[in-house]
């Protein structure tokens, strides 16, 4: 059933559509009667609109709207005589209500982890969202896969790292569909640092470590149709280019920071999955080892920091794609490592 039909404004809309309504400046937000055309009419307005002034397009997103109601008072000159104080709403609709502050710091905390090894990229993260000295949700996902071969692990406020996750998926998903391959990760993760370095200064808070496997569309070694009608060093250079496949590891800040590297750890518990990072990763790592350290760098973090903890996500990016295990406890290895240390003490 139609908006129209419940409301019963459909026969209004008809009689009233070739109502001309005075002009209204920018910047004010006016109650306008459809019944009787005018605005501020003495009846119950149906809608109320707002017309932002155009300063404010210059401001920041974040502070879009978020204006004074001085400033919007401000705002009305004489051309508005037509409106009169019996006439205005007594809570000025017009004036967008001002920024309230927070009863507490909103401090984040989480732990991501992701390096190389011989085997593709490892990448590891716990599940607890905190917002301070609260648990706001004991099993998020931090680590978001982007597309079949690159995953993003995000800290930051959770609902800026999902946004911009699902605005990087979508241009990198126009991308393959322009030019028939995948963008690489360095791509990827230019792609990124260029959106996010407008918003710096803001209280945007995206911190995103992009881990990726780069090409291996054309291992089959055939050329595709747009290739067959180039010359044939043409299609040996293109080529060269495709096969250029292996993993790589980026970093990216909301302030523009872009960072590559072989290993990263990123959150409130960085500074303890370090510790066990730096003195266990090597490029000659197996797949199971490399997945024990990961799990163990989360576990200690989660040990000693407060805002990381409940569990852990490890997924695995190879040539094949990206392999996600099943989320694990981090209690079951509390219980393991204690295990441990009553058979040393035993021995």
């Amino acid at each position: 059933m139609a908006l129209q039909d419940i409301c019963n404004f459909q026969t209004i809309f008809e009689d009233n559509r070739r109502t001309e309504y005075p002009a209204v400046p920018h910047g004010k937000r006016i109650a306008s009667n459809y019944v009787s055309g005018l605005p501020f009419s003495n009846s119950t307005s149906l809608f109320h609109f707002y017309i932002p002034v155009a300063e404010y397009l210059d401001q920041s997103p974040i502070q879009f709207g978020q204006i004074s109601t001085v400033q919007s008072s401000s705002a009305i000159s004489s051309e508005d005589s037509f409106l009169t104080s019996s006439s205005l709403p007594t809570c000025l609709p017009f004036a967008s209500s001002q920024s309230v502050p927070l009863p507490f710091p909103m401090a984040h905390g989480t732990t991501t982890l992701a390096f190389m090894f011989q085997g593709g990229v490892m990448a590891a993260a716990d599940t607890r969202s905190s917002c301070s000295g609260l648990v706001a949700c004991p099993a998020s996902q931090k680590i978001l896969p982007i597309h079949s071969h690159l995953v993003g692990l995000t800290s930051g406020t959770s609902a800026d790292c999902a946004l911009w996750k699902r605005i990087l998926a979508r241009e990198l998903r126009l991308y393959q569909l322009r030019y028939g391959r995948r963008l690489s990760t360095r791509g990827a993760a230019k792609l990124l640092s260029h959106m996010l370095h407008p918003f710096k200064g803001t209280e945007l808070c995206v911190a995103a470590t992009l881990c990726g496997w780069d090409g291996g569309e054309a291992d089959d070694g055939e050329a595709g149709p747009e290739a067959q009608s180039f010359p044939f060093s043409q299609q040996c250079f293109s080529k060269k280019k495709i096969n250029l496949s292996g993993p790589d590891l980026f970093y990216v800040c909301s302030d523009g920071t872009r960072l590559q590297g072989m290993l990263f750890s990123v959150g409130s518990g960085s500074p303890y999955a370090y510790s066990i990072l730096d003195q266990g990763v090597h490029w000659g790592l197996e797949v199971d080892e490399a997945t024990s350290i990961a799990r163990e760098a989360v576990y200690r973090a989660t040990y000693r920091d407060a805002y990381s903890g409940n569990c852990t996500d490890i997924f695995h990016i190879t040539s094949k794609g990206w392999t996600r295990r099943n989320r694990e406890d981090l209690k079951e290895e509390y219980y393991r490592e204690k295990e441990r240390r009553r058979q040393t003490h035993d021995h």
